[in-house]
């Protein structure tokens, strides 16, 4: 049993096998998917298949690349899209990414504290992306303290991590924890609490070892899985368990 917490499956990276694919995962050990998305359009492509396929899950929010598109009117799409599908289980994925400053840090900012409001007033979790922007998207966070979730890819420092568990968030990790240069991210693996670690493929980018370079997709989750295992010294059978229990309870699915 696996739950990939973080995909793009409407990525038109898929759209060649998309459904052959999804048909396949349960088959191949994936009981849970949460399909997010970066976008109005892509959040509603994810509510769609997750209308679609019972184990899919959906995520809608617009991710900072996105963050002019953010407006009351969207926000109030998101919200209606919240409330008429049980199956939207978070806002996300929003966040905030200096690494290239393509889109401005005061935009980036003025859509994340929104869709953040959205999620405390729906009571909903949400899936940050945050990369190289630390310190603001920390203050950020701060200004919500109902407001939980989880720091998907997470790229930050241990001590970062540890400061996040202790606010309640939980911790995702993609392919790159199998990476041999993952320094960062094995030592945050290995010391925060167990019952705060997901993982997630984060498909169509960020494929394990050894597919590293190629398509990634939810079945390769397992190898997080599998590396998490060697870290923290317990069988891959536990980390498959403990990781799937933690994002159900993240998302808040019951069976």
């Amino acid at each position: 049993m696996l739950f990939d917490t973080h995909a793009h499956i409407n990525d038109s990276a898929f759209d060649a096998d998309r459904a052959q694919l999804l048909a396949a995962l349960p088959g191949q050990g994936i009981s849970y998917l949460m399909n997010a998305g970066c976008s109005l359009e892509s959040s509603l492509e994810c509510v769609q298949l997750a209308r679609d396929y019972p184990y899919i899950y959906a995520a809608v929010g617009s991710h900072p690349d996105a963050a002019d598109e953010v407006n009351d009117a969207v926000l109030a799409q998101y919200e209606e899209l919240c409330k008429l599908n049980p199956k939207v289980k978070a806002i996300g994925e929003i966040g905030l990414d200096y690494h290239y400053e393509d889109i401005p840090r005061e935009l980036q900012k003025k859509a994340f504290i929104p869709q953040l409001e959205l999620a405390q007033s729906l009571n909903l979790p949400v899936i940050v992306h945050e990369r190289d922007a630390h310190e603001d998207g920390m203050q950020i966070i701060r200004q919500f303290p109902k407001v939980t979730g989880v720091f998907h890819c997470y790229s930050g420092s241990a001590e970062m991590a540890r400061q996040l568990v202790d606010l309640g968030w939980y911790i995702g990790f993609t392919g790159v924890l199998t990476f041999k240069n993952a320094r960062k991210a094995i030592e945050t693996a290995q010391s925060i609490p167990l019952d705060r670690i997901v993982i997630e493929t984060d498909c169509p980018y960020m494929a394990p070892e050894p597919f590293r370079g190629k398509r990634n997709d939810p079945s390769k989750v397992y190898r997080v899985a599998e590396t998490l295992a060697q870290i923290r010294d317990i069988s891959v059978e536990e980390a498959q368990r403990i990781t799937t229990e933690n994002g159900k309870r993240l998302y808040r699915i019951e069976d």
